[in-house]
């Protein structure tokens, strides 16, 4: 449908979908390329396109052309291969957020559930408390509460419990004398599903100096899933909550669990 037309040019409403849609992805790509090497990454790539077009299109260099032409002939290859972190990130802050997520308008139209077992939300309580204790304690803690996304990974880095969720567990896990307390517990259908997990640190380097490998290990999980990180700062006994990649920091226990209510 044309909306309006000037001389030669015609504005229809899919021209405005189209750019709509274009700015929304251009949006999502800077969200998760900001802040890492991977910017950097992406700066040099686009300088490489720059060169090869104005060398080539515009001024004809044959040699130079060529070679640039090399490297832009297996460019989405490259790509593919340079952001394979990124591009996975991409792909489920799409699927989760627009397709598939709790909120989405796909669940929203469809009748059904594709999940063949839909997830049970944590009893958010005892976490909560649990916290509380270590923070007024300054007992170091990371807390990953699974959503959508399959966590199994990590969990078989650690030790498998699948045990019930409760504050004295929790309290005992992450006690500084206990075996399991380096590393993280991964909490999945309103289980403690594995303790003493290895988690993959974010190579966000914006991040302030007071976040040491604890905060970075649990921005990483939120990096590659759609999982949430509880942080309990051994240093200064603060909470924090880490979502999509960002941290939410210097909690108080009630609005820790306000924030995990709405996001859970």
């Amino acid at each position: 449908m044309e909306l309006f037309h000037v001389g030669f040019i015609s504005v229809r409403l899919l021209d405005f979908i189209d750019i709509l849609i274009v700015a929304f992805l251009l949006y999502k790509i800077y969200q998760l390329l900001k802040g890492g090497t991977a910017m950097n990454i992406f700066i040099g790539i686009v300088s490489m396109y720059v060169l090869w077009f104005l060398f080539v299109k515009i001024l004809d260099m044959q040699l130079l052309g060529a070679i640039l032409g090399q490297f832009m002939s297996v460019g989405v290859l490259a790509l593919i291969i340079v952001f394979q972190q990124e591009v996975r990130r991409f792909l489920l802050v799409l699927g989760s957020n627009s397709f598939a997520g709790k909120d989405s308008f796909t669940r929203k139209l469809l009748p059904w559930n594709w999940n063949s077992a839909p997830a049970t939300a944590p009893n958010i309580i005892p976490i909560v408390k649990a916290c509380a204790g270590m923070a007024k304690n300054k007992t170091g803690a990371i807390i990953v509460l699974a959503r959508t996304s399959d966590l199994k990974f990590f969990q078989d880095t650690g030790d498998i419990m699948d045990a019930d969720v409760s504050k004295r567990l929790l309290e005992s896990i992450f006690f500084k004398n206990s075996p399991l307390h380096d590393g993280a517990v991964i909490i999945e259908n309103n289980k403690i599903k594995a303790a003493r997990c290895v988690l993959p640190v974010t190579e966000n380097t914006d991040l302030p100096a007071q976040y040491g490998m604890r905060h970075r290990a649990a921005l990483g999980i939120t990096e590659q899933s759609d999982a949430i990180s509880i942080i309990v700062s051994e240093e200064t006994g603060l909470i924090s909550v880490a979502i999509e990649g960002s941290i939410h920091a210097n909690l108080s226990p009630e609005e820790l669990e306000r924030l995990l209510e709405k996001e859970m």
